[in-house]
Order: C-alpha cells, then structure tokens, then sequence
C-alpha cells in the first residue's frame, strides 16, 4: 500500500486548502449560475463548488466566497431576488463559460461580454442562457454563512427544467450527446466522453 501524507487542515493556509479540495473532489459538475440585477441587467458566473442534492424535492446547492471587498456578486443577487437559473456547460460553451469566470464589476453584463443570448424564464425572471443544452430555474429556499460568513451556501429549488429534445428519451438523458464538462484543479477541465457501466448487485 501506498504511503498516505496526512494534513490537518486547521493548520493548511487557506489556499492550499483549496488546492487538495479542489484536486481530489473531481471532477465537480459546473453551475452556470444566472441572476437578475434590481435594474433588470444580468449577471452570470461559473461555480464548481455546486451539486443537485435531491429529488424530492428537487433541490441544487451552491457556495460563493468574498470579493476583498464585497460577497461574490451571483451569490448577493441570488438573496436579493429570491430566484436564479443554473445552466449546464456542455463542451460548445466552455469557452464562453471561462469567460464569465473573470472578475468584473458589480454592474457590467457577462452575457454581453461572452456574445451569450439570455432568455427569460417561465417561472423566474433571472436569465436563461440560451446556447446551453439545458437550463435549470430555480428559487432560493435558504442561504447559509459558512465559516463566519467567509462562503455562503444557496440552496434552491428547482421549479422548472428546459433540456433540448434531441437529448431525451422521454425523461431520460443521452449523457453521451449533452456533452457536459466537469472542473478538475487549476485551469483542466474534463469532458464524458470515457463513459462506462458497472452493473448493481
């Protein structure tokens, strides 16, 4: 057996936390997470700290840290309009995912600046983005401070689901052609195309 180096991590640095959390928990699904500003203009980020979290009801989850200057800008909107859409990144929109992953001010529009279409949902106002293969509306049922307020936790639930129809199978999901990637550590970034099955005993 390999020999295992053990951390205790109330005594890692903070970034270094990150660097084995991030690196072992792959690869992370990725919620493309659409707010509504007050004013009515857009925001859209990526975040990998991000999961569905049950069926029943349908509920997702995900945590944004601090701006030094602020909290995370979808993470704000997210408690002030009550709602936001996820949207799964699938390998056509990558590209246009990392570019929304930059920093940028409070108040400018990332579908703008990705050449993204937002649309408007059925149940939410918060934007859709239109070249994802699937869409998720959903509205907040909880935020929860982590760490002093260090992260925040959003737990939403879903209300409506958009998938395109070349993708299904009645309610079941051709993961093979909805392409989806997943967050590795650092800038990798991993694709499905290495699916296999093991059969359940």
């Amino acid at each position: 057996m390999a020999i295992k180096q053990h951390f205790d991590l109330d005594s890692v640095e903070g970034r270094d936390r990150y660097k084995l959390l991030s690196g072992l928990i792959v690869p992370r699904p990725i919620g493309w997470i659409g707010t509504r500003r007050s004013n009515g203009s857009f925001n859209l980020a990526p975040f990998s700290f991000f999961n569905v979290v049950a069926a029943s009801p349908p509920t997702v989850i995900f945590s944004g840290g601090r701006h030094h200057d602020r909290p995370k800008d979808t993470v704000a909107l997210a408690e002030e309009s009550g709602e936001f859409t996820v949207n799964i990144v699938s390998e056509d929109v990558a590209e246009a995912m990392s570019v929304t992953a930059a920093s940028y001010g409070p108040d400018e529009d990332e579908f703008a600046i990705a050449g993204l279409t937002a649309v408007t949902g059925k149940w939410v106002e918060a934007p859709l983005v239109a070249e994802s293969p699937a869409n998720l509306e959903c509205r907040v049922s909880r935020i929860l401070d982590i760490g002093e307020g260090l992260s925040r936790l959003v737990v939403g639930r879903v209300l409506a689901v958009h998938v395109d129809e070349d993708l299904l199978d009645g309610t079941r999901v051709d993961n093979e052609r909805l392409k989806a990637i997943g967050r590795m550590a650092g800038n990798s970034y991993v694709t499905t195309e290495n699916i296999f099955s093991i059969e359940r005993r």
